[in-house]
């Protein structure tokens, strides 16, 4: 697809959020987060979302969530809460005056989305949340070991934060600081849970070689309006090039039940 320029929103605390937009503004809207470390166009667009969303005949817009891609990047772990990144969520919608939307969210962007939806149920009217386990995953990231790899390359010992940081790395253009200080203002927030989830319908998708996938599907299990979606032959971290997993998402999207 080709990609169009970034036009900023202006969030609450005045960072900038990258939104990119395609399609007739009056078709119905699907918004689409992406996950930790990635991007609108490296999740959505490369990957083919954007191109079959769009022959499904929506109008799509991804944002760059704070802290990466073109959107601002402040190194304040205060500025990465969940309730400030779901925010950011509402800014787009009220800058592009949608009254309700579509949500497609990934890893990260599937935790937002969970908030989001929650918070703001007029707005969103179904989601897809791929890649979303209950609890925090975050505990076991080590920001000792992550904050010394971006000063001078040594590698983290432990295994989830070696992942996560050679995969950020990896990506032309993240800022290492932001993507750390995301993780710790995150840590120890709300977290998704059979308590606090949403009323809305929601289908849930992960991949069958994802260690998350029984603890997702655990969780879609407890919420009200669930749906589960096995991504099949997909990891954590290649499962939005999933075509399945395309298609199980804009089968659900188009759906009124």
């Amino acid at each position: 697809m080709d990609s169009p320029e970034p036009r900023a929103v202006i969030a609450a605390d005045g960072t900038k959020i990258a939104t990119y937009e395609w399609g007739d503004p009056d078709a119905s809207t699907v918004l689409l987060v992406h996950g930790f470390a990635s991007s609108a166009l490296g999740n959505w667009s490369l990957t083919g979302w954007v191109r079959d969303l769009l022959r499904a005949e929506y109008h799509v817009i991804a944002i760059d969530q704070r802290g990466h891609g073109a959107s601002g990047k402040p190194h304040d772990p205060a500025a990465y809460t969940m309730p400030t990144l779901a925010d950011d969520v509402l800014a787009v919608l009220d800058t592009f005056l949608l009254d309700e939307v579509r949500y497609v969210g990934y890893s990260l962007g599937a935790r937002v989305g969970w908030r989001a939806a929650r918070e703001f149920p007029s707005r969103i009217t179904r989601a897809v949340l791929g890649g979303i386990p209950d609890g925090d995953p975050l505990t076991r990231f080590r920001l000792d070991e992550a904050r010394q790899f971006a000063i001078d390359g040594t590698a983290p010992e432990d295994r989830l934060t070696a992942a996560y940081v050679t995969m950020a790395a990896g990506i032309p253009g993240n800022d290492m600081e932001a993507l750390i200080s995301l993780v710790e203002g995150m840590r120890g927030g709300e977290q998704p849970d059979p308590h606090n989830a949403p009323q809305q319908p929601l289908l849930f998708a992960t991949g069958s070689d994802d260690s998350i996938l029984e603890k997702s599907r655990a969780l879609c299990a407890a919420v009200p309006h669930g749906e589960f979606f096995e991504i099949p032959g997909r990891n954590h971290f290649n499962a939005p090039t999933s075509r399945f997993f395309r298609e199980a998402a804009i089968g659900f999207l188009a759906s009124s039940s």
